[in-house]
């Protein structure tokens, strides 16, 4: 459950300004404050002003129940050279006007009744103070940074910030996720691009995959089951769960947070999961259970209308050198009999795979990032890449050992099937990119509209050399 992070780019158009928080975030919403030792001691209290004169940081600007300090801005600077940006062309007023575009989302998710729970904070707390720590060095170097006396008072003061982020962060969202499009929609929009503008796909490829898993012994998964026993009966008796699951959880997504998701329905977990956590009542923790991820516990913190907030611990069994033996056997026997003909790989996957979810499409991937079956090769995943690059049309590979994230071991057989060429958009063949394209144009005429909307009905003040800035929001109510 990783999340891939997307390369930074600042663009001062005012609808691609909007987006930032796709491609990057502000001091305030920023999750990964990565100051380098070098910038620990650079001053923001006084500065130049635009005239040449010395000021004092202070307010200078004020959105809703939010304020902006001059300091804030010098942050943001900060922050995206730190996460190696360019801030060359950014002027302090197009800094500002995002700042306040971060206040006025977090303004209007508490006005839109959007609840960020202290459960949720502090989740993403020990993450980011960890990645902070990492990165500078020492609890002691983030603390002297942020000027604050002891580790509580840092601790406190950053609880602020996450808080607001995240209000801000859901905010954006529930405006994106209100929009939809139409087919025609798409078409229009097609119609409307020149064709010397239409967007250039490079090479892409469509991948199927069949998968053997190693077999786990019954007494393998019986010392999993056993020992998460004992860590329910233990944080029945008093124990932390969140401490638990930080130290033996085998989970990447979550460990480092304690173990803790929030989820309602739609949220995309598999089945067996979603069963039992919907099943349990605040406070409850639940049996041991098994998915294709290994063995789960879960504890229920707080059930909130469609929301449920847990913490769970996975573990893993352990796979034996006998039982990867077998796998690697039993997959090169189905390689054999493709290539004899006996069977095609498409009839392989759907019947001699482990892999569920792309057994019904005869081994055929699915790319996430774009729900279609095609992966373009520059943008490929670097280990995925170097699987599949070097093959031709229909050539399976030899058999790949694969070691998920949660530790899971388990054997592939790769196959390309088919090959596309680069080419210039084809509303026909590139139907699903093109609706990406076009509901990303709507959902900008949208944040445009809401955000011409609220500054019109929430109360903003920017003060000083400031309101000379020419911002693209209409802050200033001209």
């Amino acid at each position: 459950m990783p999340i891939n992070k997307i390369p930074m780019k600042f663009n001062v158009n005012r609808f691609s300004l909007i987006f930032l928080f796709l491609i990057f975030t502000s001091f305030i919403t920023s999750a990964q404050e990565i100051i380098k030792d070098s910038v620990v001691s650079t001053p923001v209290a006084k500065k130049q002003s635009t005239t040449g004169k010395l000021k004092i940081d202070g307010v200078i600007a004020t959105v809703g129940d939010y304020i902006i300090l001059d300091s804030d801005i010098d942050k943001s600077f900060l922050e995206i050279s730190a996460q190696g940006g360019s801030v060359k062309d950014i002027t302090r007023c197009q800094m500002l006007g995002k700042l306040l575009e971060d206040k006025l989302y977090a303004h209007q998710a508490v006005q839109d009744s959007i609840v960020v729970t202290d459960a949720e904070v502090k989740g993403m707390m020990e993450d980011r103070l960890q990645y902070m720590v990492e990165q500078i060095g020492s609890m002691e170097k983030v603390i002297q940074y942020y000027k604050k006396d002891s580790e509580e008072e840092f601790r406190s003061y950053f609880s602020d910030i996450l808080k607001e982020g995240k209000l801000t962060s859901e905010m954006q969202k529930k405006i994106v996720d209100a929009v939809e499009i139409t087919p025609e929609e798409v078409r229009n929009y097609f119609k409307t691009i020149p064709k010397s503008d239409l967007p250039f796909f490079g090479v892409e490829l469509e991948v199927a995959q069949i998968v053997v898993t190693p077999k786990v012994s019954a007494d393998d998964k019986q010392k999993v089951i056993d020992r998460l026993n004992g860590f329910k009966k233990e944080i029945e008796e008093g124990s932390s769960f969140s401490t638990k699951a930080v130290l033996y959880s085998q989970d990447p997504g979550s460990r480092a947070n304690g173990g803790f998701y929030k989820m309602n329905r739609k949220t995309p977990f598999v089945k067996e999961f979603k069963d039992v956590a919907f099943s349990l009542a605040e406070g409850e923790i639940s049996a041991p259970f098994e998915t294709d991820f290994g063995f789960h516990i879960i504890y229920v913190e707080k059930i909130k209308g469609k929301d449920v907030e847990l913490r769970h611990i996975l573990l893993t069994p352990t796979v034996t050198e006998a039982a990867l033996t077998e796998a690697k056997d039993k997959i090169t026997l189905i390689k054999k009999r493709i290539e004899d003909k006996e069977i095609t790989f498409a009839e392989a996957a759907r019947t001699l795979s482990d892999e569920k979810e792309t057994r019904a499409n005869g081994g055929a991937l699915i790319n996430p990032k774009t729900q279609d079956t095609r992966f373009e090769l520059t943008k490929m995943d670097p280990a995925f890449y170097s699987q599949v690059s070097n093959l031709k049309t229909n050539q399976i590979s030899a058999p790949i050992l694969d070691q998920g994230e949660e530790g899971k071991k388990k054997f592939k057989l790769i196959t390309v099937t088919n090959r596309i060429d680069e080419h210039a958009a084809d509303y026909a063949k590139d139907y699903i990119k093109i609706k990406d394209l076009a509901l990303k144009s709507k959902q900008i005429t949208a944040i445009g509209k809401w955000f011409d909307e609220k500054i019109k009905e929430t109360y903003i003040k920017i003060i000083g050399e400031y309101r000379d800035c020419d911002f693209t929001n209409n802050w200033l109510k001209k």
